[in-house]
């Protein structure tokens, strides 16, 4: 089975593992379209390269960079032609002209279009977004990242095959425990993701300020709320260290004591998933996450879940786990312990070969 997955999200290097877990499964021949740079807030994001194994890699430029609803991949046509996949998989939302002109280029040589999708909320668009999306949802296949997104799909009229599948895993022989602890007194705090007002870091920032002593905050990544969030708290001891490549990341997380996803939304837009909180967890970090979205249904007993926006509430759970250690103990284990039962690459990948063999076995 061929199949040509075409993602943005590739530009991580760290997403390949799913690329590596998918080749591995048997008569699985994966080629990969990834954009060779993302624009984000003005932000350039140039494409990871990791060593490909197994997989075929083509970086192609973008049309409309950095516009969500209106890029497309310039190159994908002629790729499609070229590798004649029997699945032509966009890793995009249904209401996206990516995804649209992916459905006409797998259509053209008979492959079975797959969309992804992470919109957990109904909303209806103006055309022509409505009609990009009318008809994705009729000619594609669809993979949710949660029910909640399933069952907006439905609602939409999307009658096709749907699963739930979260769109990347990760590798727990990656992401692991920190087995040498520090011993230098400090109680670090960490938090990684965009700075954008709807992640809700100044509330962190506030909570931290809260419950004071020898605390630490680690804030790893960047976005257009940097200079506010610097100047907001300067009494507070906050280390911003910027963007941390991917592979990084786990020695980021192994050197925190407790790790924040306080998510707050806006109109509009509620936390889809988390990933930032399942590495976390991977890594036997004690984790809290707020109520919002997906958060709560991604953590479950695997973590400490507060309400969004609440100082006073997150001051209190990290004065909590500050003070017990064996709640940080009993969160480590119970956080890993369910990334290994839901959310590995290997998981994720083997539901995501098995999910295609069932569309095309569909539409032959």
């Amino acid at each position: 089975m061929k199949v040509l997955l075409a993602s943005k999200a590739l530009v991580v290097g760290a997403h390949h593992d799913k690329l590596r877990a998918l080749a591995s499964v048997n008569d699985v021949d994966v080629l990969a379209v990834v954009p060779d740079r993302w624009v984000e807030s003005g932000q350039v994001a140039m494409a990871e390269r990791p060593r490909p194994r197994g997989y075929e890699v083509e970086h192609v430029s973008l049309a409309l960079n950095g516009h969500y609803h209106l890029y497309w991949f310039r190159e994908l046509r002629r790729l499609v032609r070229r590798f004649r996949p029997d699945v032509l998989h966009i890793d995009e939302e249904p209401y996206n002209l990516a995804s649209a002109l992916a459905c006409r280029d797998a259509l053209d040589v008979g492959a079975a279009p797959v969309f992804f999708a992470w919109q957990n909320l109904s909303r209806r668009y103006p055309p022509p977004v409505r009609w990009i999306e009318n008809y994705v949802l009729r000619c594609a296949d669809g993979i949710a990242g949660t029910e909640r997104a399933r069952q907006v799909l439905v609602s939409k009229g999307h009658r096709r095959a749907s699963v739930v599948i979260p769109q990347f895993g990760v590798d727990p022989d990656i992401f692991v425990p920190n087995v040498n602890p520090r011993s230098n007194g400090q109680f670090v705090i960490g938090y990684a993701g965009r700075l954008v007002p709807e992640k809700g870091v100044d509330v962190l920032i506030r909570a931290v300020r809260a419950i004071g002593g020898n605390s630490v905050l680690r804030i790893a990544g960047d976005g257009p709320t940097m200079d506010h969030l610097r100047r907001l708290e300067p009494i507070v001891n906050v280390e911003f260290v910027g963007g941390v490549p991917s592979e990084e990341m786990p020695s980021f997380y192994q050197d925190l004591d407790v790790f924040v996803l306080p998510s707050v939304g806006r109109k509009g837009w509620v936390e889809q998933f988390g990933r930032a909180a399942v590495e976390a967890m991977a890594c036997g970090v004690p984790t809290i996450v707020s109520d919002m979205g997906e958060l709560p249904s991604v953590v479950g007993d695997g973590g400490e879940i507060v309400p969004a926006g609440d100082v006073d509430a997150l001051s209190t759970m990290l004065r909590t786990l500050r003070g017990e250690v064996g709640r940080r103990q009993e969160l480590a284990v119970n956080g890993r312990e369910r990334v290994l039962g839901r959310f590995t690459t290997r998981a994720v990948a083997q539901a995501t070969a098995s999910f295609y063999r069932a569309v095309v076995s569909n539409r032959s």
